[in-house]
């Protein structure tokens, strides 16, 4: 988003294309209906802070095995003895 030159208020992007790899072309329009001023705009990459992180391949968990079952004999019938 840009400010208008003329009244300050916010400008959308109406149309853009690229000029190059890094950089892009706008025109922008007013949103103030009593300025709707037009204008154009150049955007573009001066630097690079940080560069993506490099794809890592995940390593593979170990297999779990389960565990055993703690409790034992609470679905038995109360009759068996």
């Amino acid at each position: 988003m840009m400010r208008c030159p003329f009244c300050k208020k916010s400008a959308h992007v109406r149309t853009s294309r690229y000029l190059s790899e890094n950089v892009k072309q706008s025109y922008l329009q007013c949103v103030n209906v009593f300025c709707s001023a037009t204008f154009r705009t150049t955007e573009s990459i001066d630097e690079v802070i940080r560069p993506p992180a490099e794809a890592q391949a995940p390593t593979p968990a170990p297999a779990a095995t389960p565990a055993p079952r703690k409790v034992r004999g609470c679905y038995s019938s109360p009759f068996s003895h």
